[in-house]
């Protein structure tokens, strides 16, 4: 069984957006690191048209998104280290 939850790496730990459910302790894991910047879709097998719809159905986050407050996690770990 497979199991996919998010996370960041931040000084030696990976820190989950989520709780995982049924997943017992001692569980083993495989962290896969992903580079930031500019993603190309084609690679990916992404068409196009694929990109614009699930765009569009992510456009209900754009507020959210778009919030100035929501600057923070662009750079959070520089961040993180002033406070």
């Amino acid at each position: 069984m497979l199991t996919n939850i998010n996370g960041v790496y931040r000084m030696g730990k990976v820190e989950l957006y989520e709780q995982p459910v049924n997943i017992p302790d001692g569980s083993k894991v495989v962290v896969t690191f992903i580079e930031q910047g500019d993603v190309d879709l084609n690679l990916r097998g992404i068409a196009r048209a694929e990109a614009g719809e699930l765009r569009s159905r992510l456009s209900s986050f754009a507020q959210d998104w778009d919030n100035p407050e929501m600057n923070i996690y662009d750079n959070y770990d520089a961040y993180k280290k002033t406070i």
